[in-house]
């Protein structure tokens, strides 16, 4: 019986160090994320502060958004309706501001107007209607971002640039959902390869804003994720959207059902 009582406390223990030790690693990643993000605004002049780091959290649970906001971190990604909306409802305790960077489908607007504070990926006009609509409804205030497509990919959603003027008009009608910039979501490549596409970008935004758009419409940049975020920093970001780097490397394999 002793021997059985001391069993438990040693695996007690080992999930507190196993805690300790994720804590600990989340926080230094965060530190780490937040210095290259600092030394890459230098490097081109610009003011570190000008860009927001979101964590991206997919896949990973609760404990592990805990330990993030723990050491300051209050803007989380979610790419998947279900999953986020399931850690906004665990960790509702916190300070946390969620932003939803991945596709939206039309039928799921309902469901993450209230909870989500910003979305990355509005891509037409009519889904930014209705975003608006129902963010009316329920008397609440959205943050919007563009998401564009440069490169064609069949696999990935967004607006062309050809289309992005008739959807900042839509803007202009809306009455709780606000446009805040553009979000881009590059081929997966090495840092230099899709340096092009967040150069294209920044430019993009430049002409749009010469065609005399509202630059309270243009603000903000979302690109970059942990393998190419100092350069897209470099080339102008105002978000990047980082996971790996904070949280480690994610498995395939994993359960995506948040822990409490």
């Amino acid at each position: 019986m002793a021997d059985s009582h001391l069993v438990g406390k040693a695996d007690h223990q080992s999930d507190t160090d196993s805690s300790s030790h994720v804590e600990s690693s989340i926080a230094e990643n965060l530190k780490e994320v937040r210095n290259r993000i600092h030394r890459a605004a230098i490097q081109v002049g610009r003011d570190p502060a000008e860009v927001q780091l979101v964590a991206v959290s997919k896949t990973f649970s609760a404990d592990h958004i805990r330990a993030a906001v723990t050491a300051g971190q209050v803007d989380f990604g979610e790419n998947r309706v279900q999953e986020g909306l399931q850690k906004c409802t665990i960790l509702r305790d916190l300070n946390i501001r969620w932003h939803l960077i991945g596709h939206l489908q039309s039928n799921k607007t309902k469901k993450i107007v209230e909870p989500f504070a910003w979305i990355h990926s509005v891509d037409s006009a009519d889904l930014l209607k209705r975003v608006d609509r129902i963010a009316v409804e329920k008397d609440a205030r959205v943050e919007v971002l563009i998401q564009v497509d440069l490169a064609g990919e069949a696999t990935k959603h967004g607006a062309t640039p050809e289309e992005l003027p008739d959807i900042l008009t839509t803007g202009l009608e809306c009455q709780a959902a606000q446009i805040r910039g553009l979000m881009l979501m590059p081929p997966l490549d090495e840092p230099e390869r899709v340096r092009p596409y967040f150069r294209r970008l920044y430019d993009l935004r430049n002409e749009l804003l010469d065609k005399g758009f509202d630059s309270r419409m243009l603000h903000h940049l979302s690109m970059g994720m942990s393998h190419d975020f100092e350069v897209a920093v470099q080339e102008g970001a105002t978000i990047v959207r980082v996971g790996s780097a904070i949280f480690g490397a994610r498995s395939p394999k994993k359960n995506n059902v948040p822990h409490r």
